[in-house]
């Protein structure tokens, strides 16, 4: 029979928040220190080497390899994680020779890891050991070591891997940054890996990708009636009509807002044309420019849609505000 649990004390339950993440605070400021010569090694053989850097770890710390593993990978440095258990059953077949294996265990004892370990010496693999305990099995057969030591969990029993965990966690996260950095990684890479992302969308989408183009866009002479411009507007569907010369360079734009506007102010439009009505120098972008940036544009000068131009500053498309909400550019 199972008893339900006193309400929790609110006093109480902030206190041991604060204790838990001031524990993990402290862990993660002395892990700095504990950094000796296999730090630099370890990183020097990650940068250098021509295969993949393998992450390897049993329970709490395979769970952290996974997410090391998933870091480096979206940062520069090729990588996976293999899980021990399934290595011994066929999945070693996965490491080759120049690969980096690194191999995650506070105890430095699991069992899983030490049965490899001459396997992986046969293979001839860079082996880098992150362990709380320098004289462990695993660390005592690699060839750099990255201590990941805390002085306690922050479980109140010292029990469960708490601490430790976050420092496994945080020593990975500065494996990726310094690899990062020394590759010269830059944003536009990072959205290479994250095609599928918000970020992927600002660095990898450009106007040519999203813009109207051709036959559809709004075009008109200059010598062009209001009334019939005022046709191809509502042909084309983009709230605006683009008055082009005969060597296709813009000369001006005529928008949804002009007309309400030039109507406001009683014109006739019907012995006007486009010439008469249009805004010269309307604002560009080009082609190969990032769609985020068209976007900064639109917003900046408060304006629905762009006229985009090409190499030799002839018109090349149109793009508006719905193009980049439905691409979620912006």
């Amino acid at each position: 029979m199972t008893t339900t649990p006193p309400p929790l004390d609110p006093a109480a339950t902030l206190a041991s928040i604060r204790r838990t993440l001031e524990l993990e605070a402290a862990a993660l400021r002395a892990l700095a220190d504990r950094q000796g010569e296999g730090l630099h090694a370890a990183l020097q053989a990650m940068l250098a080497c021509r295969g993949r850097v393998i992450v390897m770890g049993m329970g709490k710390s395979g769970h952290v390899g996974r997410k090391i593993a998933a870091t480096l990978a979206s940062t520069g440095t090729p990588a996976f994680f293999v899980h021990p258990a399934e290595a011994a059953h066929g999945d070693l077949g996965m490491v080759q020779a120049g690969d980096v294996v690194l191999a995650i265990s506070n105890s430095g004892e699991s069992d899983e890891l030490a049965a490899l370990l001459p396997a992986l010496r046969r293979l001839g693999i860079t082996l880098v050991a992150m362990t709380g305990r320098p004289a462990s099995t695993l660390a005592r057969h690699a060839d750099h070591v990255l201590s990941c030591a805390v002085e306690h969990e922050a479980c109140p029993l010292n029990l469960a891997p708490t601490s430790s965990t976050t420092a496994q966690i945080a020593l990975g996260d500065a494996l990726a940054v310094v690899l990062l950095e020394a590759r010269g990684f830059r944003p536009e890479d990072f959205a290479r890996s994250h095609p599928g992302g918000a970020l992927g969308r600002k660095l990898l989408v450009h106007v040519a990708d999203l813009m109207v183009q051709g036959d559809a866009l709004p075009c008109v002479a200059p010598d062009t009636p209001c009334l019939d411009m005022m046709r191809t507007m509502s042909a084309k569907g983009l709230g605006a009509a683009l008055v082009i010369d005969a060597g296709h360079r813009l000369l001006g734009i005529f928008t949804d807002g002009d007309l309400r506007r030039a109507v406001e102010l009683g014109r006739d439009l019907r012995t006007l044309h486009a010439a008469d009505v249009m805004r010269p120098q309307p604002k560009t972008i080009g082609d190969q420019a990032l769609a985020v940036d068209a976007a900064g544009l639109m917003e900046r000068h408060s304006i629905t849609s762009v006229a985009v131009l090409d190499a030799q500053n002839r018109l090349a498309g149109m793009l508006t505000i719905g193009m980049l909400m439905r691409a979620k550019v912006l």
